[in-house]
């Protein structure tokens, strides 16, 4: 299929308002013309990756950012299935610890980055920072940020300039070689009301299910609405969010394949050359000999 990615981009600056992006969009595909787009995927994200690892040039920062039940690990799960686990980790950031706290809030982001010729997938990230604490605005005071000691203090001025933050350091992680490539799980209201059915009704996802879950949508308005204000605030040419349509799975785990695949294309990879032609043909004549 020829999708124009583009669409989904948010531009930077440009208003956000979350209605005027699908949330069921498939692309064209059915779930089994998907599905082969998707084992094409994992073959070139494998093919890609290990250039990747060989080149040692860049690194890469995947971010998923989600209501719950959008599919973030299925995308991850699918996705990335073909990438060498010696090249590529996952990373969930919870509710910060205690030490965690000890810190400012990128702290535990900067000691899970990916190193040069890593790929590193942050299943939420440092953007909650934007999202949970702006919604739950009482969870800064666990900060204990100098002159926030009340919630009336955490303003307007305050989130834009966490905004800047953020922006300025990713900014510094791509001026040293970073990829990052962010993407936001559009769900809509109704397919998540439908997840959690399932999860409910299916013993073996109860698992999946915490109480959490039905905090966090009867707070859906004040998420949408900072979703909006995150994408509006810190999609950036070098960082650029997507909003990927996350009611049918299959459609996202291939948005998600093609564009992670168009930005390793983007780079000028290769593999490192041999010492020598003269050194490899002695190293057979060696081994030929033995």
């Amino acid at each position: 299929m020829n999708i124009d990615y583009n669409k989904l981009r948010v531009n930077p600056g440009a208003k956000v308002d979350l209605k005027d992006y699908s949330t069921s969009e498939d692309g064209g595909y059915t779930k089994k013309t998907a599905k082969e787009e998707i084992k094409r995927n994992i073959n070139d994200l494998n093919k890609y990756q290990e250039m990747f690892y060989a080149d040692n040039s860049h690194s890469m920062l995947i971010i998923l950012q989600a209501p719950d039940a959008a599919g973030k690990d299925g995308v991850i799960r699918h996705v990335m299935s073909g990438i060498n686990p010696q090249g590529c980790r996952v990373h969930s950031f919870k509710t910060p610890s205690k030490n965690e706290l000890e810190h400012d809030y990128m702290w535990r982001h900067y000691l899970a980055l990916p190193e040069r010729g890593m790929i590193e997938i942050f299943n939420r990230s440092h953007y909650e920072n934007v999202l949970a604490t702006k919604v739950n605005p009482e969870w800064i005071l666990n900060e204990r940020i100098p002159g926030f000691d009340s919630v009336d203090k955490i303003d307007k001025d305050f989130w834009e300039r966490r905004y800047k933050s953020i922006n300025a350091i990713e900014k510094h992680w791509v001026d040293n070689g970073m990829v990052i490539v962010k993407f936001f799980l559009h769900l809509s209201k109704d397919e998540q009301k439908q997840r959690f059915l399932d999860r409910l009704d299916d013993s073996d996802k109860n698992w999946k299910f915490s109480s959490a879950d039905l905090k966090a949508r009867a707070q859906w308005k004040e998420y949408r609405h900072a979703y909006e204000e995150m994408l509006e605030n810190t999609s950036t040419d070098y960082a650029p969010w997507y909003v990927i349509p996350a009611d049918k799975k299959f459609f996202a785990r291939v948005a998600v394949g093609d564009i992670i695949i168009e930005n390793f294309k983007r780079l000028n990879m290769g593999y490192p050359q041999p010492e020598s032609p003269e050194m490899l043909a002695k190293a057979r004549e060696t081994l030929m000999n033995e």
